[in-house]
């Protein structure tokens, strides 16, 4: 499975934690307050809103608070205005970082991602100094429960995925961003196990670092998804399992 899936099953662990449960609750408010905004309050006619909700329904947002969410969203000049931003940076040992970003204060947001890169050893670059490294993508986790893991990918083929990749127990599958509610729905209706559907970005290419190389990374990465303004960060860091063990390990 892809190092960035990896990571994220790894943050939403940690997200579950009551500590972190307001923080992501905030940030899956805005995404779809700002999926309202983009595509009108209802679901049925809006895929992004579809998806959103769906993602708020997994980390087990209360219903109500979906609903103030949309309404937010749907209401004449109610609220701050969030503007969705993409900083491109090189974290530690040269890796490609990418962070996506819903703020209402861009100057705020920029002046706190920069000195998280910066106290890192890297640094924040210009529009497309980055972005070229990656694809935007669907990305779909399915739990095999048991399946031949090659038989559910391609299951997921015949839905209209594009790609996919082999985990330990989980296959990660990979469509155009306009295709993933389609895909999803379409396994779904297959019975198959739905983990998480998200459009994300993925690496044309890793990089392998030492494991302390890595670690510095993966703190970047996990001080850069801490911040409120932070909505998804990804890196071209091929993310092992010894990487993932050392950084639980030293934190």
């Amino acid at each position: 499975m892809s190092g960035h899936s990896k990571w994220a099953q790894i943050k939403r662990s940690k997200g579950a934690a009551d500590v972190k449960r307001g923080a992501l609750f905030t940030k899956l408010g805005r995404e779809i307050s700002v999926a309202v905004r983009e595509g009108g309050p209802s679901p049925e006619g809006n895929p992004r809103l579809r998806l959103a909700i769906q993602r708020a329904r997994e980390a087990n947002m209360p219903a109500d608070t979906i609903d103030r969410s949309i309404k937010r969203g749907s209401g004449p000049g109610e609220g701050v205005q969030l503007d969705e931003i993409t900083y491109e940076g090189y974290g530690p040992a040269g890796s490609a970082i990418m962070v996506q970003a819903m703020t209402e204060n861009r100057n705020r947001t920029a002046s706190e991602v920069r000195a998280l890169f910066t106290r890192a050893g890297g640094n924040l670059g210009e529009s497309g100094s980055v972005a070229w490294q990656f694809d935007p993508v669907g990305s779909i986790t399915i739990e095999s429960n048991g399946k031949d893991p090659e038989e559910v990918a391609m299951q997921a083929i015949d839905a209209g995925a594009q790609d996919f990749e082999l985990g330990d127990g989980a296959v990660e599958i990979y469509t155009l961003q306009p295709d993933l509610d389609r895909v999803r729905r379409a396994l779904e209706a297959e019975q198959l196990t739905v983990t998480n559907a998200e459009l994300s970005m993925r690496p044309k290419t890793t990089v392998s670092l030492g494991t302390d190389d890595a670690i510095a990374v993966l703190r970047l990465v996990d001080k850069l998804e801490d911040l409120d303004d932070v909505q998804k960060v990804f890196t071209n860091l091929d993310i092992t399992e010894e990487a993932v063990a050392a950084f639980a390990e030293r934190g």
